[in-house]
Order: structure tokens, then sequence, then C-alpha cells
């Protein structure tokens, strides 16, 4: 037996015609989702990689201000007995060297401590470092830094030229006695 519907034209059709318009008329209308689909998903990677690259240049950023902030310090505590103010101008031309500005600087005897900022906008990273003799007095941390430097700091200023055997780097850090020691 044949059923008969309308259709929207008015006109009354078999169902089998119907079932086949039908048919065509749902695979036209998934006709394009892919694309929809294909556009979202790069739209998401975009978003992805765009974040991972921001990432990597705050990183970056920040390790940049690090080391020209902890070669400002080391500058400066190798030409404290020049002056502060010398001291200063070296540690700026050496931060302004490795692409970063001096933010701030103080020597207080033969200890350094400077600041150097890198970046600009949102990626702008401020990093603190102090330098200076190693067996030299203590800070108001108790110590005069937390790590030392693998190399000489450089010349003593005295006219000798004797070389000072390591300098403190970073920030400042509590007393206390090394573990294994």
């Amino acid at each position: 037996m044949r059923r008969w519907n309308r259709r929207r034209s008015g006109r009354w059709v078999s169902s089998s015609v119907v079932s086949r318009w039908s048919a065509r008329w749902r695979a036209a209308s998934d006709r394009g989702s892919a694309t929809v689909w294909t556009v979202g998903a790069i739209a998401v990677l975009c978003a992805v990689f765009g974040a991972v690259l921001a990432m990597g240049q705050a990183v970056v950023v920040r390790h940049r201000a690090a080391g020209a902030a902890d070669l400002a310090a080391l500058a400066a505590a190798d030409h404290w007995s020049d002056g502060g103010a010398v001291a200063c101008a070296r540690a700026d031309r050496v931060a302004r060297a490795q692409r970063a500005r001096l933010v701030r600087c103080a020597v207080e005897g033969d200890i350094s401590d400077v600041t150097a900022a890198s970046g600009r906008g949102p990626f702008t990273a401020e990093v603190r470092s102090r330098a200076g003799p190693a067996g030299g007095p203590a800070g108001p941390g108790g110590s005069t830094g937390s790590a030392e430097a693998s190399g000489p700091a450089g010349s003593s200023g005295g006219s000798s030229g004797s070389v000072e055997p390591a300098a403190s780097v970073g920030p400042a850090a509590s007393a206390g006695p090394e573990p294994g020691g």
C-alpha cells in the first residue's frame, strides 16, 4: 500500500518521494559544517599558540633582566672603591649592554644592591641582585648573598692588582648552616 503525504508545495506525493526529498534536504543542511568545525579548531589552536608565545616571551624577558641585574651588581661591586656614582654608572653601562635598564643602584661599602628591568608593557620584569666579597660583612638578612659566582669578581681596586676569589650574587638570604657541611 502506498502512503501519500502532502509536500510543502501543497501537492500530494508518495512517501518514497518525501523520504528521498528529506534525505536530500538533510544532506544539504550538513553541507559546510566541516568548514565551520575546521575554522573553529584553527581559531582555538591559534589562541593556544599565541598564549605559548606570550609565556615564552615573558620567560625570555625575565632571564634577560636577571642576567643584567647580576652582571650590573658584579660591575658595581667591582668598582666600589671608585665611589658610588662611578660604580652605579658602570652598572648602568653593563645593564644597557644587556638590553635592560637600571632601575635602582645602591653601593654601601663594598656591597652593591642593583635592580634591573627588561621588557615593555605587560612583559616587564624587574630583578634585584646583590654582590660583594664572599667574606664581607653580613647584610640585613644575615649574609651578603645566596649564590657564589663561578669565577673571580675582578680586581679589588688596590695597587697590588690582586683578584678577589669570588663574589656573592643574588637576593639576600636568611642566615643558617649549609646542608651537608
